[in-house]
């Protein structure tokens, strides 16, 4: 059975048909989905479908790249924390990729968003869901500076360099690939993925977007997890079966709220 690690399943795409999107999964023996936010706004709507749906988890944070929407403190981050079926604080990060015109010194509001985010993730003992684009070294930085170490986490979405994901894992982060993985122009990728141990590999779709080969152009969806694992288990001479058991029991190691019958931490 596989986990997807990583999903959009609040967005308007998925949202709206969350009985078909779960079908799919049970025929594709995908058995779990993060289901991750990005805004406070979004926060009840991805919390109310790990609510409804037994297989389900939730995150709490907002990503890097939203403007002008409400901002996260430490005390917020922390009260949403200590909610049923919330398992991690993100995603969080930075994001320089569309800087529209400023210079990153102009990104401070980014960086200090972090900072909440990694303080939330420290003090509330759960992990953090980490995006990084074209920002690597300040994301680092910024994670040595506040100690998240402590909180450890996933890389998600690995689109970096092999010295970037030696970085992550010295700080006691897992990685996670996804079906940019299958991307036929993803050479060097495929290449950390083959430096990574099997032992820090999560899995992910980030659908609704970057669906893997065959199925790319079209709307990803948890299901599609699979030819990620694939991917994976080929580019280490693995069974299919050894990546789909590692990758479920690093994901179960990571959230482990994940692992409790209540969902909140906690034994009924």
């Amino acid at each position: 059975m596989y986990v997807d690690s990583h999903c959009h399943l609040s967005f308007p795409e998925l949202r709206n048909r969350i009985d078909e999107v779960r079908a799919e999964m049970a025929l594709a023996g995908v058995d779990r989905a993060l289901v991750i936010c990005t805004t406070l706004e979004e926060f009840d709507t991805v919390h109310g479908l790990a609510l409804a749906h037994d297989n389900f988890w939730a995150t709490a944070g907002v990503h890097p790249d939203n403007e002008g929407v409400e901002e996260p403190s430490v005390e917020r981050l922390l009260a949403l924390a200590a909610a049923h079926r919330v398992v991690a604080i993100g995603e969080t990060g930075l994001d320089y990729y569309r800087l529209n015109g400023r210079s990153v010194a102009d990104m401070a509001w980014q960086r200090e968003r972090f900072r909440v985010h990694i303080r939330a993730a420290r003090q509330s003992g759960l992990p953090l869901v980490v995006h990084t684009r074209s920002a690597s070294a300040d994301t680092l930085d910024i994670l040595r500076d506040e100690q998240g170490a402590e909180a450890g986490g996933v890389f998600h979405c690995f689109t970096e360099t092999i010295d970037v994901a030696r970085a992550a894992l010295d700080l006691g982060f897992s990685i996670s690939f996804s079906g940019i993985l299958t991307f036929r122009n993803a050479h060097e990728l495929r290449e950390v993925a083959r430096f990574v141990p099997l032992d820090r590999c999560l899995i992910e779709t980030d659908s609704p977007y970057l669906a893997p080969m065959p199925h790319r152009g079209r709307t990803n969806q948890p299901a599609w997890v699979v030819p990620v694992a694939k991917q994976l288990a080929e580019l280490k001479s693995l069974p299919l079966e050894a990546v789909a058991d590692a990758t479920s029991r690093n994901f179960e190691r990571l959230f482990p709220r994940t692992m409790t019958r209540s969902g909140d931490g906690h034994a009924p």
